[in-house]
């Protein structure tokens, strides 16, 4: 196996467990308002990802960089065709971000109800978005033989695409509901539980729908397997849920939403990138890449401090691994 091949598949394992790890962040913060049924509620719900949220989104960091270092031509592209969606994304995490440090600042109400109003829109514009454009890359943008995105803003809003935002905010809200249910005591843990079975239908078949729609498009042997392990332990994990398992439920939702990111990208590959306007265009794994000397030093790079990220991350959750309630959260 080649060089660039092992980076696509890094790359991959990157978005795949950002998408995992910040997908029930994004679920979290979108089910503010609707599990958390006054202040200390919504506390409890804020702390379940208090100690998790920002070390989750070194994935997507360290992801973005190592596409800017293993595959320049398709970074460049990305970021500059998709410059809008991706400049809202940023955007929508700052804001999240912020909300999450301001929010206990000051007692008022109002305060308080406008910071958790970032941090739904935080989390939902995200949601979307990230669907939205992954779906982009694997359907293909209008590329001419430069390389360079020749469309506009409506060529990304295409059904397919919406269908992906779609898909990957109800999985993400899903995902969240679980994740609160697993991590919380009292009502609130019931309440998420429901919500994560009523959720369950429209989910699965959205992402049945989205990924049928996507082996219609671009497919291989290893995209279809993918895609039926995919579909498969969503099912085991809303039965879990129903069956109020919440870890199995955990597993299936986390599982799902790993294996439908891997489905894009084995579908993708050899691209990165198709052109629907100049054959010629189309940015793959090989036309896209670095030179060897370079993918050679960010591979020793990537052996010697990946271990000790992965570690790091897997103890700040053990640490972190025990319910919360209600019952913890002090008045203000």
């Amino acid at each position: 196996m080649d060089l660039t091949t092992v980076w696509f598949l890094l790359i991959a394992v990157l978005f795949t467990g950002y998408f995992i790890l910040e997908g029930f962040d994004f679920g979290v913060g979108m089910l503010l308002p609707v599990l958390g049924r006054d202040d200390r509620e919504r506390r409890v719900m804020i702390n379940t990802i208090g100690p998790v949220w920002d070390g989750n989104e070194v994935w997507l960091i360290t992801a973005a960089g190592a596409m800017f270092a293993a595959f320049p031509e398709w970074y460049a592209t990305l970021f500059s065709g998709f410059y809008l969606p991706l400049l809202l994304i940023l955007l929508a995490l700052i804001a999240r971000g912020v909300a999450f440090e301001y929010r206990h600042k000051r007692p008022e109400a109002t305060w308080k109800h406008r910071w958790d109003t970032a941090i739904v829109v935080g989390s939902l514009i995200p949601a979307i978005l990230w669907g939205i454009t992954f779906a982009n890359i694997l359907r293909g943008v209008p590329l001419d033989a430069d390389h360079e995105y020749i469309g506009g803003l409506l060529d990304l809003l295409n059904p397919y695409a919406l269908l992906g935002g779609t898909t990957t905010a109800a999985l993400f809200l899903t995902h969240g509901a679980v994740f609160i249910a697993l991590k919380t005591v009292g009502d609130i843990r019931h309440r998420a539980r429901r919500l994560a079975t009523r959720l369950a239908i429209g989910t699965a078949g959205l992402t049945i729908t989205f990924l049928t729609w996507t082996l219609t498009i671009r497919s291989s042997t290893t995209a279809v397997i993918l895609a039926v392990a995919a579909t498969l332990a969503l099912l085991a994990g809303l039965a879990a849920a129903h069956a109020h398992r919440e870890g199995r439920a955990f597993t299936g939702t986390a599982l799902a939403i790993g294996l439908t990111v891997a489905t894009l990208f084995a579908a993708l590959f050899p691209n990165v990138l198709p052109s629907t306007a100049d054959p010629t265009g189309t940015l793959t794994a090989t036309n896209a890449a670095s030179t060897g000397y370079t993918l050679t030093i960010m591979t020793w790079v990537a052996v010697l401090f990946t271990p000790i990220v992965l570690a790091y991350q897997g103890w700040t959750y053990w640490v972190f691994r025990k319910r919360i309630g209600v019952a913890h959260i002090p008045p203000h």
